[in-house]
């Protein structure tokens, strides 16, 4: 079986769990230091034994390298929750308590929850993708929104919450994930969106229609319009807005948001100073025809909202965060709906554009019949 069929990557990245389980019987690792040596060496390892199993037949995309080593670790998270919750045991125990402590907060496990299953999931799929030579463009935009949006809240929350004096060497092994995301960015970029074959004829009428003959358009902007105040107000909260009703909606519905973790402040002022832009262009979007970038920045809102709110509503209700800060009984259903709510919309907007992009696409001289997005 050749690594680069759908099977291989799937058994190279269950190779983790014997891994976690050598290096942490070995006594010797038991300082920071050799904990990020181990950790790079393990790493740059794992590549060259990709390297070498594709040697004379390498993948058509070198994107591919990227997901399979990501793969890799995604089941290290995995076994990171699972053992932390108590499922498992004796596979991470050097990582935690010398490695990165903070993974210890309910932020930090549920972000390993996500990255071990939809990260794992989506990694899986685009592979597969690479490997019977087919796109892979909506995945890979959904998994971008949502790696970045990881990564903007999980590492500045680290280094100005409570653990930023229990930084150690490895913190460091989080930069292939502040720098790859980009490179992957300009390829999935460059790639083409397989749509179905739409009629010029068809993308004119539709154009041409009004926001009140497109009612949903129209409930996607008032949804739109109300995420904007929910995530505006958050931010405000964020920052300690001194107004009545801050103080009694963040003591009755989201205490969390006072955590001294900092990753719920974070959350919040990274959702108010670059999903709110995004916001206010898919409005205009909607309004406007021939935006043509909404079938690929839908797809990145959706993965990071998705990302965000499990790991925001999930530490708000996790029992590894203090009872103080977890969302009061009385007022958990109008939490979780008012998030689910705020959750779903950005899913939907993405469906909505991929399920019937011609009011987005841009009218030329040739038709969009060929499948592909015209850019």
């Amino acid at each position: 079986m050749r690594l680069q069929e759908p099977l291989g990557p799937l058994l190279l990245s269950l190779t983790a769990i014997p891994v976690s389980y050598v290096v942490n019987s070995l006594s010797a690792v038991s300082d920071p230091v050799s904990i990020a040596g181990i950790g790079t060496l393990v790493l740059l390892g794992l590549l060259l034994l990709l390297v070498f199993f594709v040697q004379g037949d390498p993948p058509s995309d070198p994107l591919f390298y990227v997901f399979a080593i990501f793969s890799f670790t995604s089941v290290i998270d995995l076994i990171i929750w699972l053992e932390e919750d108590g499922y498992i045991s004796g596979f991470m125990e050097f990582y935690m308590k010398e490695g990165e402590p903070y993974l210890r907060t309910a932020h930090g496990l549920l972000i390993c929850l996500w990255d071990g299953t939809v990260h794992y999931i989506l990694y899986l799929l685009m592979l597969a993708a690479i490997a019977r030579g087919r796109s892979y463009k909506a995945v890979g935009l959904f998994w971008l929104g949502s790696l970045v949006m990881s990564m903007l809240v999980f590492l500045p929350g680290n280094v100005v919450g409570k653990y930023g004096n229990e930084i150690r060497p490895a913190f460091l092994l989080n930069i292939p994930y502040l720098f790859l995301p980009f490179w992957a960015a300009i390829r999935i970029f460059r790639a083409s969106h397989v749509l179905p074959k739409i009629p010029i004829e068809k993308v004119e009428i539709s154009q041409k229609e009004t926001i009140l003959q497109r009612p949903q358009d129209l409930a996607l902007i008032v949804y739109l319009l109300a995420a904007i105040t929910f995530t505006i107000f958050r931010g405000m909260l964020a920052l300690d807005c001194p107004s009545d009703a801050c103080f009694t909606y963040i003591y009755q519905y989201e205490p969390y948001l006072r955590d001294p973790v900092a990753y719920p402040k974070v959350q919040m002022l990274v959702s108010m100073f670059y999903i709110v832009p995004l916001q206010c262009l898919c409005i205009y979007a909607l309004l406007v025809p021939g935006c043509s970038w909404m079938l690929d920045w839908t797809l990145i809102y959706a993965g990071a909202i998705a990302q965000a709110q499990f790991a925001h509503v999930g530490a708000s209700l996790y029992h590894r965060t203090p009872y103080t800060y977890r969302v009061p009984q009385d007022s958990w259903w109008v939490f979780i709906i008012s998030n689910v709510l705020y959750t779903l919309g950005p899913q939907l907007l993405a469906y909505r554009c991929l399920r019937k992009p011609a009011y987005f696409l841009r009218i030329t001289s040739h038709s969009p019949e060929d499948g592909k997005k015209n850019n």
